[in-house]
């Protein structure tokens, strides 16, 4: 049997895409930020989450799961969302002050210690991740 010290600390959720999945994936990744001992990560983790889970929901219309690994490890948190649509570079646009939408990657650049974009499948990609690390502030 193997020892919780030789076990990687990482948790995965798929979720279907629908309208509720950001809420629910936000909700899942704080719980699981809480009882991993990384709560204090939860605020930053529960925002940028629903952003990325709201744009695959939005844009990514191909994609009938989601799904989104968390990775706690050495007081922090890495967290993938997961689609099945490849095509484009997540764009960073200027929001609409007026508008609801627009200021994701916005929040993302701002709040993530880093972030990036992973594109599976090979040459020929037929999927992709957003990425976030997000840390305690350093004090």
């Amino acid at each position: 049997m193997p020892t919780t010290s030789n076990i990687t600390p990482l948790y995965r959720l798929s979720a279907p895409n629908l309208p509720s999945s950001p809420r629910v994936c936000r909700d899942t990744v704080a719980a699981v930020l809480d009882a991993a001992g990384a709560g204090a990560l939860a605020d930053t983790a529960r925002l940028l989450v629903s952003e990325a889970v709201t744009n695959v929901h939005r844009h990514a219309g191909n994609t009938r799961v989601i799904h989104v690994d968390v990775l706690v490890q050495d007081g922090a948190a890495v967290i993938a969302v997961k689609d099945n649509d490849p095509d484009g570079m997540p764009l960073r646009c200027p929001p609409n002050p007026q508008g609801e939408g627009g200021r994701g990657l916005l929040l993302v650049e701002e709040l993530a210690h880093r972030w990036g974009v992973t594109w599976f499948g090979g040459p020929e990609a037929d999927r992709k991740q957003v990425w976030f690390e997000v840390r305690a502030p350093e004090s």
